[in-house]
């Protein structure tokens, strides 16, 4: 997903700075649980009071300003625990408020344009969240609970068996990318129909799209880029235990 790049983040930089520069960063201050009001502290100062390894908070500001992931910095098996947090505030974000407030979006156009295409887009749009809903209870009953496992028993000064018969190379052969059919969404908007006295809310939904499919587009990077490596090094350490 193209987005243009913004200023690169370092932990010097005042937050408030970051912010402003790129309002997309608040979100990514509610997924990791802190709070909005950030006063003049820098990143850094930021991080500690929220213990928050600064690597990972900038490694994800940068994902958000639009620059892809560098490799260059090593996560500990302890970041973990504050990466898996941060999915699954985003899980209950798209679930509890993002999808259901383009829903209703879909309804209001439905209600001003009642040509048999937009009807169509409630049916589209139903079905894409049930396939999202299922992708993020697996990820949330199955492969979020088999990570901190590994973590719990990477801590452990005695060998024990392995937990579960699962190992992360399932969940990333399976990975789905969903922001696809959002971009389809998009794409039926914009192009093909009709339009009959929706335009500002035809507007607002779609703004509201391209928000929810850069978001998880970051997310996907996060899990892609950091979350499965690090696991993958954590399931080898404890092979060699």
């Amino acid at each position: 997903m193209y987005r243009e790049k913004g200023m690169l983040v370092s932990e010097d930089m005042k937050m408030s700075d970051v912010i402003l520069h790129n309002y997309y960063l608040l979100i990514m201050l509610e997924h990791f649980d802190m709070s909005l009001v950030v006063q003049e502290k820098t990143i850094k100062e930021i991080c500690q009071e929220n213990n928050i390894n600064v690597e990972v908070f900038l490694a994800f500001a940068n994902l958000f300003n639009g620059f892809g992931y560098r490799p260059i910095n090593v996560y500990s098996a302890g970041d973990l625990d504050t990466i898996i947090k941060y999915l699954r505030r985003s899980h209950q974000y798209y679930l509890e408020e993002k999808c259901p407030g383009i829903y209703d979006f879909i309804k209001q156009l439905s209600e001003v344009n009642n040509t048999p295409e937009i009807k169509m887009l409630d049916t589209f749009f139903e079905e894409y969240v049930q396939e999202v809903t299922e992708h993020l209870n697996y990820e949330n009953s199955i492969v979020f609970p088999y990570m901190l496992e590994l973590f719990s028993k990477s801590r452990e000064t005695i060998v024990t068996p392995e937990p579960r018969n699962y190992s992360v190379t399932e969940y990333k052969n399976q990975h789905k990318d969903i922001e696809e059919k959002l971009t389809d969404l998009k794409n039926l908007l914009i192009k093909y129909m009709p339009q009959q006295n929706d335009r500002q809310i035809r507007r607002r939904l779609l703004f509201s799209l391209f928000e929810f499919e850069y978001d998880l587009h970051v997310h996907s990077q996060i899990e892609d880029s950091i979350l499965i490596p690090l696991v993958e090094e954590l399931e080898k350490q404890l092979k060699k235990r």
